[in-house]
């Protein structure tokens, strides 16, 4: 795992820095144009809209606003702090954050009522990685 400086709130990384922690942190995220982004495909629109919502609400909660690409089949999320003009930790939060909810799966565990969608196209709605 690459160190780094835990900067705060609104100081901004560089790009190598960017790079390190997207590739120790959020490996299916990239850094391009400014924009540390991650795109979501999915079954089509009704999974569409699921993610959209999520991501829409956890930015809403968090005071942090991504720009959203949606299409049919997939939903591009793209941050950068606007305020401080680059990417800062809190970018890293919330993208932590869409990853783990947007991307969470139950576990097949013994005895749990939560099960997971069946191992059925008819039902899957995102493509998991």
């Amino acid at each position: 795992m690459t160190q780094w400086r835990k900067k705060t709130v609104d100081e901004v990384y560089t790009p190598e820095e960017i790079d390190a922690r997207l590739k120790d942190e959020l490996p299916q995220w990239y850094f391009e144009d400014g924009w540390i982004r991650r795109k979501y495909k999915t079954s089509g629109w009704k999974a569409t809209l699921m993610v959209v919502n999520t991501v829409g609400h956890l930015a809403e909660a968090a005071w942090h606003h991504p720009d959203l690409t949606v299409s049919y089949a997939f939903v591009t999320v793209k941050l950068m702090n606007h305020a401080a003009k680059g990417i800062t930790h809190k970018d890293f939060e919330l993208a932590r954050q869409i990853e783990a909810v947007v991307m969470w799966r139950p576990q097949a565990v013994e005895g749990s009522a939560l099960e997971g969608t069946p191992d059925d196209p008819r039902f899957k709605y995102l493509k998991y990685d």
